[in-house]
């Protein structure tokens, strides 16, 4: 279960590769429904939600439109987020 918990918070803080290449944009001001929507794929694994809101904050429109695309944790690892 450790290994998940590492995974979950290495994909989101870093959301390693490349974003997904038909993930529509997604603004900065979407970034409330990001992290919903990231914490609901990632569950208890998820990262904490300020954790969440800098990393949104501070990625491109195309890799918060990845994470909405995401539905299981490790399409969530594609995203350059």
């Amino acid at each position: 279960m450790k290994s998940i918990s590492t995974l979950a918070v290495l994909s989101f803080c870093g959301f390693l590769l490349t974003a997904c290449s038909k993930a529509e944009s997604v603004p900065e001001s979407e970034c409330d429904k990001v992290v919903a929507h990231a914490k609901s794929v990632l569950k208890e694994n998820a990262p904490s939600k300020s954790d969440m809101l800098k990393q949104c904050k501070a990625t491109s429109d195309e890799a918060r439109g990845c994470v909405m695309a995401a539905d299981k944790p490790m399409k969530l690892l594609k995203c350059d987020f």
